[in-house]
């Protein structure tokens, strides 16, 4: 016998190049954890096959998973098998993600019924060129386009071509704001990290924070459970740490970072820098710290599945990032009371008022950041403000609850039950 609950729900299909350690693709789990699932199913399709990706945190959120292996350009290839895939499962409604999967999911709505949503996670203008060209072409070819910050919404009413928006087209324009889950990342106050404990309780509620076990920081021993989290890594307990979470990539620039992180070491050289993340810019970053005579001062520790405690020693969160849509790894830093200091790249300046929860500077006025970070680490008393204001504006602004409610409004707007 059907299941009349089963046949009621929406089957959702995420669509998405590859599953990564990025915040696109971790947001697909995150909001799977806090949608309703009596009323929603949800899958996903991908395509790049990569070792170290979070499979295994979409299952745990409910999320069926499906691989077809292929490449960038192979993915014409695969329009064909996607359409057929979709009709076999009867999925309502294809929720693609990053020009790539859009560009596909376009071409396999051609001929289908299937509402095609679209989420945007970054400005058009830092695209390569096919991605760029192959987007602004079909871009029309969807129902609802979702921009995760009003910046990115922007850039594509500037570069959109036979104007989508105009009245009577078939194409919808909706900011949703990425968001945080509040509950999961708090402050742990007691830096006796008990990992054990809160990687269980995360895992009975369903929840993970995206990264793997602990490696050996610069510096470093491995992490006992034992002892807390900053003698372990030997950091002063006193020390203001300054740190940040990444996909070690070119459009962060952490070759600045470092830059800055030593310009601040010679005005306050008791603090302590902490990376948490990898990717193909490790290599040159590890080196750069290495060389410049300043290494005891650097905490490199890798992929992290269980980020909180990470956070939790972390007092200011640093980004010199050129460009961004609006970073996860920011929202969750400032849910865990976590001051910022930033260049105003994407939606950054939608999140952060200039004093209150931190501080911004222009794209290329990088280098003032150190001065702000300098500032902060010289007012105690500024920063525990700072801190505590983050923290209160994700809650009232970014929560995932509110992110997760715009989201089940645009699917069921187009898949009335």
């Amino acid at each position: 016998m059907t299941d009349p609950i089963a046949k009621n729900k929406i089957k959702v299909l995420h669509l998405i190049k590859s599953l990564g350690r990025g915040g696109a693709e971790k947001l697909i789990p995150e909001t799977a954890l806090v949608h309703d699932q009596n009323r929603f199913e949800f899958h996903c399709l991908y395509f790049y096959h990569q070792e170290n990706n979070i499979v295994d945190e979409f299952e745990r959120a409910g999320i069926q998973v499906h691989l077809f292996p292929s490449g960038n350009l192979g993915l014409f290839l695969q329009v064909r098998k996607v359409r057929e895939f979709v009709q076999a499962h009867k999925f309502d409604l294809i929720h693609a993600h990053l020009p790539w999967a859009g560009i596909l999911a376009r071409s396999v709505g051609n001929t289908l019924k299937t509402p095609i949503v679209y989420t945007e996670h970054n400005t058009w203008d830092r695209y390569n060129k096919v991605s760029y060209w192959g987007n602004r072409v079909s871009f029309k070819k969807q129902d609802v386009v979702i921009a995760v910050s009003n910046e990115v919404a922007l850039s594509m009413r500037l570069n959109s071509i036979w104007s989508p928006y105009a009245r009577g087209g078939r194409m919808k324009l909706k900011v949703i704001q990425n968001g945080v889950n509040t509950e999961i990342f708090r402050r742990i106050e007691n830096e006796r990290l008990e990992s054990e404990r809160i990687e269980n309780e995360k895992i009975e509620n369903g929840h993970d924070s995206y990264r793997e076990s602990p490696t050996t920081a610069i510096g470093a021993p491995n992490l006992q459970v034992s002892s807390s989290l900053k003698s372990q890594l030997g950091i002063p307990e006193e020390a203001k740490v300054i740190g940040k979470v990444a996909v070690f990539r070119s459009q962060k620039r952490l070759w600045l970072w470092v830059e800055i992180a030593l310009e601040i070491l010679k005005t306050c050289p008791e603090a302590h820098f902490v990376l948490v993340g990898d990717g193909e810019w490790r290599e040159r970053i590890l080196k750069q710290i290495q060389d410049s005579g300043k290494s005891s001062n650097f905490h490199w520790v890798g992929v992290q599945k269980n980020v909180i405690p990470y956070l939790s020693i972390m007092d200011i969160y640093l980004s010199s990032s050129e460009f961004e849509g609006l970073p996860i790894a920011m929202l969750e830093a400032m849910s865990c009371e976590i001051a910022v200091v930033a260049t105003r790249a994407g939606g950054i300046g939608e999140v952060i008022t200039q004093g209150n929860e931190g501080f911004l500077t222009a794209i290329e006025d990088w280098s003032e950041l150190a001065n702000y970070c300098i500032q902060l680490i010289q007012n105690p008393e500024e920063l525990k403000a700072m801190k505590l204001a983050a923290r209160d504006r994700v809650i009232k602004e970014f929560s995932m609850k509110k992110m997760v409610a715009e989201l089940e409004k645009v699917y069921q707007d187009l898949v009335p039950r």
